[in-house]
């Protein structure tokens, strides 16, 4: 995992991975963890593990049944609905403030990410993911907002689970022309500082996303959602 040499502690490590394997799926939702299997994997003791478990139960990605029984949370569209909405809150504003605060780094870092960008499909996968994911990041750091960042950061984190899962359901086939055209405007708007134009077109590309499908397929699967 890269970047090691920025932790302090085995449990801050344990923490680092743990949440890295669950977001990429490597230990996929509802499975249960082998602790100590984990724990000889990360070449550390128990006690680290189990500190990283507590305070990756206190963000929800794991469920802490008994002290031994501990699974990685299950997704579901309730929870996939409440992070699209408050992406749909943080990720338009900070399109807005980009836009009024942008430097010339910010200009360049974020025109280097859309060249990099696939179609988000089953079709190109975990490379599409990451290049979106590149890119939108490259934008609302572009806010200069450290608070924001830091929300829309893990906001991010947590919703890429359901972005993996939506390329597993049937929306993972379309080939989202669209979205490619939006990341290219959406720079093109922040360049010239047409901040409210910037914020309208973000607010709707979250909209037609892939994880707005995904959560209808999921409450289709459900049983949740009224036609």
């Amino acid at each position: 995992m890269a970047g090691q040499n920025l932790f302090f502690s085995k449990s801050d490590l344990a923490y680092a991975e743990l949440r890295d394997r669950i977001l990429f799926g490597t230990l996929p939702a509802g499975s249960r963890l082998a602790q100590y299997d984990l724990a000889e994997s990360l070449n550390m003791s128990i006690t680290p593990l189990r500190e990283a478990i507590r305070r990756l139960s206190s963000e929800g990605l794991v469920t802490v049944e008994t002290h031994r029984d501990v699974r990685v949370s299950v997704m579901n569209s309730t929870e996939a609905r409440q992070l699209f909405e408050v992406r749909l809150s943080l990720d338009p504003t900070a399109a807005e403030l980009a836009a009024q605060r942008r430097t010339d780094d910010d200009i360049a870092t974020m025109q280097a990410a859309v060249d990099k960008l696939l179609p988000v499909t089953r079709q190109w996968g975990e490379e599409a993911l990451t290049a979106h994911r590149a890119f939108h990041q490259a934008l609302y750091r572009a806010s200069h907002n450290d608070v924001l960042i830091r929300l829309l950061d893990d906001l991010w984190d947590k919703s890429d689970r359901y972005r993996r899962l939506g390329l597993e359901l049937p929306p993972g086939d379309e080939p989202r022309t669209r979205d490619l055209q939006e990341h290219h405007q959406l720079v093109s708007l922040i360049v010239d500082g047409r901040a409210a134009e910037a914020a309208q077109l973000m607010r709707g590309h979250i909209t037609h996303s892939l994880t707005a499908t995904a959560i209808s397929a999921l409450e289709d699967r459900e049983g949740l959602r009224v036609t």
